[in-house]
């Protein structure tokens, strides 16, 4: 890595043990996932201004990512800076009296926030000598790392389950290049990725969610600096994020910590609360917080937010600690909710979602007449992917109000007109 980044090692989430800056996700001590881990002291430096000052995209926060400051050196589609849009009429639809926003990433290049995650695990990638760029998806993953590799003129080779939604299968395969369609489960398509991982002819491939996932994960942060930052450098009182495998909840929680111990935010009286939202054909970490448990127990996913069915979610575990440790909770929602939620948050904001965002915008009502949110605390929701990947879960709802002629008379008789 580059000598202007301040990461420092990777260290294990569960013994602590530490590992140099490499393409290795697991501990060697006790096979637990890895993290980075950073020097305090050279993150301390960075200022406010220091950031202010940098491009309108997410590389503005580079002095806190592990991959240096050199742009020349990036894969990226320059994300970020995505819009933080106010929305009072959702909140009144649920009776919340304290502000709520929506953290819009479906404006990133691909549509979601993977291009964040992408942009820093391939940069990651460059720097370590890989020749090929691969992942394994539930589909907005695959858009955004077969777009970054044409951008790069990089091959890229990922791995989806066969019954994705079809435009999330179009919008990677426009990239041209390999996609494997896997007839299984998210969760069988990454075991074969990581398994593929030790194999000689997959060892220049970076697979940015597997040997990559250490510097993979810390692109998340730059949602909850980014929020921060869009709120006046203080941190919201109150976050509702989705979970798949967990790990966005856990980085957006790492970032508000990091910005308040290294002074650059302020949190609000009594700390941050981190919610999470899942849905019913898919709640193993929700499940595991409702029953008070200390593991998650795996599941077989089903259900139409096919971007959030991961069945074992591998930073379950640590997004439970997070909730808990904030005070915060989770909640999960049915197809139905789903659709609806899709829809409420159309309505009131125009922000078109994908059912993850769905999820979310149900959970968010869920929360609240359960009591479990604050209706008047300062809340941010955070929308990940973009409705026009999911088209299939709204058809049939939604579609022309009026059918008519094209004549005055057929106006009148639809009672547009007087």
């Amino acid at each position: 890595m580059s000598a202007s980044s301040a990461a420092r090692c990777l260290v294990c989430r569960n013994c602590g043990t530490e590992a140099p800056l490499r393409p290795q996700h697991a501990c060697y001590e006790c096979f637990g996932p890895l993290e980075v881990g950073y020097d305090t002291a050279a993150l301390a430096q960075v200022t406010r201004a220091d950031i202010e000052a940098g491009p309108n995209n997410m590389w503005r926060y580079a002095p806190l990512l592990p991959v240096g400051q050199d742009a020349a050196a990036r894969v990226t589609l320059d994300p970020g800076l995505t819009p933080l849009v106010r929305a009072d009429a959702l909140a009144d639809e649920f009776g919340m009296t304290g502000t709520v926003w929506v953290k819009d990433d479906s404006a990133n290049p691909t549509h979601s926030f993977k291009d964040r995650v992408v942009s820093v695990a391939l940069t990651a990638a460059k720097g370590f000598g890989f020749t090929r760029f691969a992942c394994a998806s539930t589909g907005n993953l695959a858009n955004s790392v077969a777009a970054h590799a044409a951008r790069a003129g990089v091959p890229s080779m990922v791995f989806i389950p066969s019954d994705l939604e079809a435009g999330k299968i179009l919008t990677t395969a426009v990239y041209d290049g390999d996609v494997v369609a896997i007839q299984g489960s998210y969760d069988d398509v990454n075991r074969l990725c990581s398994e593929l991982t030790e194999t000689d002819e997959f060892e220049k491939t970076a697979f940015v969610n597997v040997n990559l996932r250490p510097f993979y994960a810390e692109g998340s942060k730059t949602l909850g600096y980014e929020v921060a930052e869009q709120l006046g450098w203080r941190i919201p009182a109150q976050v509702v994020i989705p979970m798949a495998s967990g790990e966005l909840l856990t980085k957006v929680d790492k970032a508000f910590a990091e910005l308040v111990e290294i002074g650059l935010a302020t949190a609000p009286e009594g700390g941050w609360r981190v919610f999470g939202a899942q849905s019913t054909g898919c709640n193993p970490i929700a499940v595991a917080l409702h029953n008070g448990a200390s593991d998650i127990v795996p599941v077989k996913p089903t259900g139409i937010a096919k971007s959030l069915n991961i069945g074992d979610p591998a930073a379950g575990l640590y997004a439970l600690e997070s909730v808990r440790r904030t005070n915060g909770w989770m909640e999960y929602v049915d197809d139905e909710e789903i659709r609806a939620g899709i829809r409420l948050l159309a309505r009131t904001t125009g922000i078109f979602a994908e059912t993850a965002g769905g999820v979310t915008t149900a959970v968010l009502g869920k929360l609240v007449r359960t009591g479990k949110l604050d209706p008047t605390a300062e809340t941010v929701v955070f929308n990940t992917g973009e409705g026009l990947k999911t088209l299939d879960a709204i058809e049939g709802l939604v579609g022309p109000t009026h059918n008519i002629r094209p004549s005055l008379k057929a106006a009148r008789e639809a009672h547009l007109i007087g």
